[in-house]
């Protein structure tokens, strides 16, 4: 069994309802490994010789109700390599806790602080202290959980990171039906499983998500009378509209705006159904549009 050598960080947003994992690693597609969370339980980072029982039996536990702390001491108590493994957690109500195993690789320990826990083992010195600082700083700014936890990730790295270098990074966020469609709980699972620079291509993917699956902000809908005859004239480019440049938003316009919206996967932002599509568009797809297309 191959050592899962890595930095990561599990924490919990209480204004958001959010739990959410990040990690690095010179380990390929070790998001694969170390992350777990479910909404409404919790989030855990397993890592340094993994044990994947802790990811699966730990969501369970903290879903019924146990501590992160109480979860962590049972879990390790039965398993005769705890003196190997590393493992973080944070719990429904945000209380966190992590444990770094007696014969974890230097540099190896944890910082737990309020609503989130950082660890790591075979590290430079500092990495952890910095990942700590980095949170606690961008919580407290603009953002969401998933921003705020590659940030931590950033400067984990800029601080020395993983010893043996880099190659894998992931961020998980769940919210209870946070995921696509509605009906699931994964708001958020990105990974970068084998990149020379994975926490930056990470902090692209984050990027693209809140593109793609943001959520939509009320003051950035405009009415569509406002911007049919520029939309009209980038679907007569795309060959998804044959009508006029009559500036009037009719069913032709409608249903053509529709299919290129969902041709670029941006039908989160704007369906062309209900009410709030009804008469507004969100500014964020007509910037998009405008500057792939016009």
């Amino acid at each position: 069994m191959q050592p899962i050598t890595t930095f990561s960080i599990v924490a919990y947003d209480p204004h958001r309802q959010e739990w959410g994992v990040a990690v690095q690693s010179k380990f390929m597609a070790c998001a694969a490994v170390v992350s777990w969370a479910r909404a409404g339980a919790g989030a855990i980072a397993t890592q340094s010789y993994a044990n994947v029982r802790y990811g699966i039996d730990g969501l369970e536990r903290l879903a019924a109700g146990q501590s992160a702390a109480e979860v962590i001491a049972e879990l390790t108590a039965v398993d005769e390599q705890r003196a190997l493994r590393q493992v973080g957690m944070v719990d429904k109500h945000g209380r966190a806790a992590s444990f770094t195993g007696d014969d974890c690789y230097a540099w190896a320990g944890h910082i737990v602080g309020d609503h989130f826990a950082c660890q790591g083992n075979i590290l430079v010195p500092g990495t952890v202290e910095a990942m700590a600082a980095a949170y606690e700083e961008a919580r407290r700014g603009p953002g969401e959980l998933a921003d705020w936890l590659v940030m931590a990730l950033a400067a984990g790295q800029a601080a020395g990171g993983d010893k043996r270098g880099r190659q894998a990074a992931g961020v998980l966020v769940v919210r209870e039906n946070g995921g696509y469609g509605g009906d699931n709980d994964r708001y958020l699972d990105l990974r970068v499983d084998d990149h020379p620079q994975p926490i930056e291509k990470l902090q692209e993917l984050v990027n693209m998500h809140h593109l793609y699956f943001g959520q939509v902000n009320p003051a950035d809908l405009i009415p569509l009378a406002n911007v049919t005859g520029d939309l009209q004239a980038i679907m007569q480019k795309t060959g998804h509209y044959t009508g006029p440049l009559s500036g009037e938003f009719d069913a032709a316009t409608r249903k053509a705006l529709r299919a290129l919206v969902g041709e670029e996967n941006l039908e989160e932002r704007w369906s062309g159904d209900g009410e709030r599509d009804g008469e507004v568009i969100d500014r964020v797809v007509v910037e998009f549009l405008l500057k792939r297309f016009g």
